[in-house]
């Protein structure tokens, strides 16, 4: 161990016994920005940018374990970028598969699937469906994958479904335009039945949302990091539950 890492690790204790548990968020949401710029940076490919930031997420898990954290959200792949070419495309897909069954197979998460699966190709589809399946009876962290995942296309999908099941019940859109609520819409989220995130964590310095879980965020605190993904660090993950926790103070008085 280096001298940098020696004091990266003591500053990420003191950070870390100064923390307050009873004020840390429940459910987070994690934008892992910035896999491509950090490849580029340190001269290497874009495929293995993802990967790096792929081995990333388990330690993510296990601070957030550390730290009581319940929920987190994980946005792997959004719509948008499901019109990369394809010699993008395809590796970055087998790296999220190969990412989410390690998920499955540790045996510590449950694994929930966020997005459109019918965007996504059949073999993508299967691994979801399949880590889903696996991990339903696990009692920890409770993992959302976003694969194929827009925000936009979300509350769209959400409303469809709301429409279709009124249908089924039959009734009239006259019916349904008077009972339709918030409440309504969120039972049809990818995220029905979950708490909203309290914190939303941004890395790469890109200070934007970018359509990332915006019904369910619209009342959580967002931490943007200057930090690429691939290199993000416990202690920058513990600086975020720092900020928030001070942000929550001041919410609550």
């Amino acid at each position: 161990m280096n001298l940098r890492d020696l004091v990266y690790g003591l500053y990420a204790r003191r950070v870390e016994n100064r923390l307050d548990h009873a004020q840390v968020p429940k459910h987070i949401g994690v934008i892992l920005d910035g896999n491509r710029r950090w490849a580029r940076a340190d001269g290497r490919t874009a495929e293995q940018g993802h990967q790096a930031g792929a081995e990333k997420i388990k330690e993510l898990l296990g601070w957030c374990a550390e730290t009581d954290v319940e929920v987190v959200t994980l946005w792997l792949l959004s719509t948008d970028n499901l019109v990369r070419p394809e010699n993008e495309l395809r590796p970055l897909l087998g790296i999220i598969e190969n990412t989410v069954r390690g998920l499955a197979a540790d045996g510590r998460w449950r694994v929930h699937h966020v997005g459109t699966l019918d965007l996504l190709p059949d073999r993508t589809q299967t691994v979801l469906k399949e880590a889903e399946q696996t991990t339903y009876d696990k009692r920890g962290i409770l993992v959302n994958v976003a694969v194929g995942y827009g925000g936009r296309q979300e509350i769209a999908d959400a409303v469809r479904s709301l429409i279709l099941e009124a249908a089924e019940r039959g009734s009239s859109f006259e019916e349904l335009a008077e009972i339709v609520d918030v409440e309504h819409i969120s039972k049809h989220l990818y995220t029905r039945g979950q708490p909203d995130p309290d914190l939303v964590i941004r890395t790469s310095g890109e200070q934007r949302l970018s359509g990332f879980m915006l019904w369910q965020s619209a009342h959580s605190e967002y931490y943007f990091c200057e930090v690429f993904w691939p290199a993000f660090r416990k202690v920058d993950f513990l600086r975020a539950l720092r900020d928030y926790a001070a942000r929550h103070r001041r919410y609550g008085g």
